[in-house]
C-alpha cells in the first residue's frame, strides 16, 4: 500500500517517475513550481509518448500572487478542414482529418513567459537529454506501448509509416526495462528551446509539417500553425463543503465534474465511502452533468456556453429533482477513450500548478512528422458532425476537449492545491470521486486516489473496479444500473493531488497505483 509523501521544499507528482524526478532537478536548480510543471510537461513528451506528445494540447492552473490563473492552450481546425472534408461524412480516428493545430509547445511557453524563474533552455533540458540519451521503459508505460504497437499493426496506409520507425523500430519490442530513444525528439525539443516555441509555429518546424501534410494529403498548413494562440482565461467554480472546486471553462469538460459536484451539495450522501446509496446518487448526478456537458460544450469565441446558467443553484436544484432511487436512462455522449498525462507541482513559496496535457487516443493520430518526432494529436475526433450541434466541426474552431486540470481552494479563498485524473471522459467522473474522498470522506491525498472507483459509460451502463466488491455490486444492480466489472485499471484513470497546508507550508502528495507514477519531493 502506498503511503502519501510529505515535504516542504517543493514537490512534482505525475505519473512517470522520471518525469517527476525532471521536474524536482528543476526546483532544487532554483526553479519555481512553473518551471518544474513545464521541466516535467516536456519531459512526458518522451517519457510517455504513449499518452502525449509534442503535437499535443495542454491545459494549466497555476496559483501564484495570491490568485487562481487559467491558460486554455488547445488547438483550433485547420482553415481547409470542415465536413465537405469528411469522406462519407464522419470523422476518422486516426490520419490527418482528426488532426487540429497543436498547443502544446506555444503553451510550455505562455506558462514559462509568465510565471517563470529559469531560462527556458534550462527547463527543456532533461527533456531533450531522455530523447537523446534514451531511458528504459516503466512498466505500465511499456503495456501501453505494446498495446499501441498491436493497434497501430492494423494501419496500412503509408502516412503511417513515421509512427513505425519513430515508436516501434526494427527490434524494438517495447519491454520493461527496455531502452528507447530519439534523436528527432531531442532536435525538436532543442528548437522549441532556443526560439521559445517560435520554430514550431513561425519557422522551420511548422514548415517540416506543413510540407508532410501537403506531401501525404493532410489539411494542416503552416499558416494554421501561425495563426494559433493560447488563452489566458477566467477559471470557473463550484462550492462543495465550504470549498471552492475550481476548473477550465469551455471547451474544456471541466463543467462536467462542477455540475456533478452541485447537484450533490444539496444531497445527503451516507456516511459510508461504498455506501450503495451514495454511490447512486453519485452515478445519476454524473449521468446528468454529462448530458448538459455534451449539449452545451463548444468553442465559447463561436458559439454561446451556458456557463453560469448550467451552475446556477435554481437550474441545479431542477436537475437534482430528477434524481430518484432507481437508474436513469439518459440520452448522451458514450464516455471512452484516453491518452493523457497529468501533474501537479508545487514549491516552498506557495506557487502550485494543475497541468495536463494529451495527444487524446493513445499515441494520437499516429502521423508522424519525419525526422522531428512530433506526433500529431486526434483532438478533432471529439468534433460533431451534426449541423445543429454547437460543438459543429468548423475551420478555426476549437473541439470539445476532454482534459481538464482541477484546483480546490477552501471558501474564504486560501489555496489547499492541484489535482488532476488522467483518462478521456473518466476524467470529470475522477475529478467527482477524488473530491468526494477528500471532502465528503476525509482521506489522504493517496487514499482519495488509490480507492476503488466508477465508471458510467452510457445508458445504465457503469464499470467498476473489481476492489468495489460484489456486495457492493449487487445492490447497485438492484437500482437498475447495468453493472460491469472491468479489470484494466487504466480505464479508471490516473491521477495526482498535491495538498498544501497554510499554516505550516507542508506539502501532502498522492501519486495512485494504477500508474508507474512518483511523488518526488524535497
Amino acid at each position: 500500500m502506498r503511503l502519501p509523501v510529505y515535504a516542504r521544499q517543493g514537490m512534482v507528482a505525475t505519473s512517470q517517475p522520471l518525469a517527476a524526478q525532471a521536474g524536482l532537478h528543476v526546483l532544487r536548480s532554483g526553479g519555481n513550481a512553473v518551471d518544474a510543471a513545464v521541466a516535467t510537461a516536456a519531459a512526458l513528451t518522451v517519457l510517455e509518448p504513449t499518452s502525449n506528445g509534442i503535437g499535443g494540447d495542454l491545459f494549466a492552473l497555476v496559483w501564484a500572487d495570491g490568485a487562481l490563473h487559467a491558460l486554455n492552450a488547445s488547438g483550433c481546425a485547420p482553415a481547409l478542414l470542415s465536413p465537405d472534408a469528411l469522406e462519407g461524412g464522419v470523422m476518422p480516428s486516426h490520419g490527418w482529418l482528426p488532426v487540429t493545430v497543436p498547443g502544446a509547445p506555444r503553451g510550455w511557453a505562455d506558462l514559462h513567459g509568465r510565471f517563470g524563474r529559469l531560462p527556458f533552455a534550462e527547463v527543456l533540458a532533461p527533456a531533450i537529454h531522455y530523447a537523446r540519451h534514451g531511458y528504459p521503459l516503466s512498466p505500465v508505460l511499456a503495456e501501453n506501448w505494446q498495446r499501441g504497437i498491436r493497434a497501430h499493426r492494423t494501419r496500412t496506409d503509408a502516412v503511417f509509416d513515421e509512427w513505425t520507425r519513430t515508436f516501434a523500430p526494427q527490434g524494438f519490442t517495447a519491454q520493461p526495462g527496455e531502452l528507447w530513444r530519439s534523436e528527432a525528439h531531442a532536435r525538436t525539443l532543442e528548437r522549441i528551446a532556443e526560439t521559445n516555441a517560435e520554430a514550431f509555429y513561425d519557422g522551420d518546424l511548422a514548415r517540416a509539417i506543413d510540407a508532410h501534410a501537403q506531401a501525404t494529403g493532410g489539411l494542416l498548413r503552416a499558416s494554421d500553425l501561425g495563426a494559433h494562440q493560447s488563452d489566458w482565461v477566467t477559471p470557473i467554480r463550484v462550492r462543495y463543503r465550504d470549498h471552492d472546486v475550481w476548473e477550465i471553462p469551455p471547451n474544456g469538460q471541466g463543467i462536467a465534474a462542477l455540475i456533478a459536484l452541485g447537484l450533490l451539495e444539496g444531497m445527503d450522501l451516507p456516511d459510508g465511502r461504498e455506501d450503495p446509496a451514495g454511490l447512486h446518487l453519485q452515478i445519476e448526478a454524473m449521468k446528468l452533468a454529462f448530458i448538459d456537458a455534451h449539449r452545451y460544450v463548444a468553442d465559447p469565441r463561436h458559439v454561446h456556453v451556458p456557463v453560469e446558467a448550467l451552475l446556477s443553484e435554481p437550474y441545479l436544484a431542477a436537475r437534482r429533482a430528477l434524481i430518484g432511487p432507481e437508474a436513469l436512462t439518459p440520452e448522451a455522449g458514450d464516455p471512452n477513450g484516453h491518452g493523457t498525462v497529468y501533474l501537479a507541482a508545487a514549491d516552498g513559496d506557495g506557487t502550485m500548478v494543475s497541468l495536463i496535457q494529451s495527444n487524446y487516443q493513445g499515441f494520437g493520430s499516429g502521423v508522424v512528422v519525419p525526422g522531428t518526432g512530433i506526433g500529431l494529436h486526434n483532438r478533432g475526433h471529439n468534433f460533431s458532425l451534426d449541423p445543429a450541434h454547437p460543438n459543429v466541426l468548423a475551420p478555426g474552431k476549437r473541439p470539445y476537449h476532454t482534459i481538464i486540470p482541477g484546483f480546490l481552494t477552501r471558501a474564504d479563498g486560501v489555496p489547499v492545491g492541484p489535482f488532476g485524473v488522467m483518462g478521456g471522459f473518466m476524467q470529470p467522473q475522477g475529478h467527482l470521486q477524488v473530491i468526494l474522498n477528500t471532502l465528503r470522506y476525509g482521506l489522504n491525498p493517496q487514499q482519495a486516489l488509490d480507492t476503488p472507483r466508477w465508471q458510467w459509460t452510457g445508458g445504465k451502463r457503469v464499470e467498476v473496479e473489481h476492489a468495489l466488491g460484489a456486495g457492493v455490486a449487487r445492490a447497485l444492480q438492484a437500482r437498475g444500473h447495468d453493472l460491469h466489472v472491468e479489470l484494466n485499471p487504466g480505464a479508471f484513470g490516473r491521477g495526482q493531488i498535491i495538498w498544501r497546508d497554510p499554516e505550516t507550508g507542508v506539502l501532502a502528495g498522492g501519486t495512485e497505483t494504477r500508474a508507474d507514477g512518483l511523488v518526488a519531493a524535497y
